[in-house]
């Protein structure tokens, strides 16, 4: 599936543009095109190809998945590779979708499956109209703007997921593998966000560094470098709240080691003031005579012994918070 839009002289003209128009469009030099594709294969990617002249490896790297964020120069275009990242509502799962474009001197070429929000980034295009005479720039600006800002998105909202771990994380009534499984989904998600954002900074690095590049402009480049501040603050705030998780599981580790340790005193106090008991009936009943043998007072001292070891214990036991 195809959808292309046709801008002239900065102006949105028409987004009902056929794939059989774009080799006649392509040479007027007044035109930009967006061309949007939808999981396509190699041979879709073929009229394209040769119309703008886009190299083989790049067209092998838009149609196979997974790969890693980044920047491929080539003569005559660019190639990007990143991902849109997004958590899920309710669940709080990260979602990366992957989009990989083309970038001419008067074309945009994205390639990406049916989960790319097209309409989140057309929206995006469409409330900045006044920078829609920079052409390719301006596209090439606000698909990366949109891919930064939902990384941002997904970090804050992460935090706050991190912000609620910590608060139950000293609750008594918050049972322990439900924690250790949100601590663990928390960090699955914050080191696969960290994988499509780190990179990032080295795409917008190389953009700001090279305004020679085709698909940058010097009016266009305040803008990028917004997106690479956002980048930054993205990543960092990826890394921090990483170790923040780390630190929250080994806080909540060491809980569990101080609670076991209370409860072994608290067994091994109750064990001695058990063992006093067992010590005076053990020793009252030896098979021999001794002070109070065969009598009654022997009872009434065993009883007393017993009775006053295990209090006198007991009560040293609490005054130390043992039991």
């Amino acid at each position: 599936m195809v959808f292309i839009r046709l801008y002239r002289e900065g102006k949105l003209e028409r987004d009902d543009v056929r794939a059989h128009e774009i080799e006649a469009l392509a040479r007027q030099d007044d035109v930009v095109l967006w061309i949007d594709y939808t999981d396509p294969t190699a041979d879709d990617l073929l009229g394209v190809e040769t119309v703008y002249g886009l190299h083989r490896l790049a067209v092998e790297d838009a149609v196979h998945d997974f790969q890693r964020p980044k920047l491929d120069r080539y003569p005559n275009h660019l190639f990007l590779s990143a991902y849109q990242a997004a958590l899920k509502p309710g669940t709080g799962e990260l979602t990366v979708v992957e989009v990989s474009a083309f970038v001419t001197h008067n074309a945009l070429v994205t390639v990406h499956g049916p989960e790319f929000d097209t309409d989140e980034l057309t929206a995006h295009w469409d409330s900045e109209t006044d920078l829609a005479q920079h052409g390719v720039p301006f596209l090439f600006w606000g698909l990366l703007d949109m891919i930064v800002d939902g990384h941002f998105d997904a970090v804050q909202e992460l935090d706050g997921y991190i912000d609620a771990l910590e608060e139950s994380l000293f609750d008594d009534h918050s049972p322990d593998h439900d924690l250790q499984r949100k601590t663990f989904e928390l960090r699955k998600n914050l080191v696969r966000l960290r994988r499509v954002v780190l990179p990032m900074r080295e795409v917008l690095n190389t953009l700001l560094r090279r305004e020679d590049l085709v698909g940058c402009s010097p009016a266009m480049q305040p803008f990028l470098q917004d997106v690479y501040d956002h980048v930054l603050r993205a990543s960092e705030w990826t890394e921090s709240l990483r170790d923040l998780v780390t630190t929250i599981l080994e806080t909540h580790i060491s809980i569990q080691g101080n609670q076991m340790n209370l409860v072994m005193k608290k067994v091994t106090s109750w064990a001695a003031i058990i063992a006093v008991p067992t010590a005076v009936t053990g020793f009252f009943g030896q098979n021999v005579p001794f002070f109070g043998f065969q009598s009654d007072y022997g009872l009434w001292l065993s009883c007393a012994l017993m009775a006053g070891g295990s209090i006198f214990l007991y009560l040293a036991f609490k005054k130390r918070d043992w039991i």
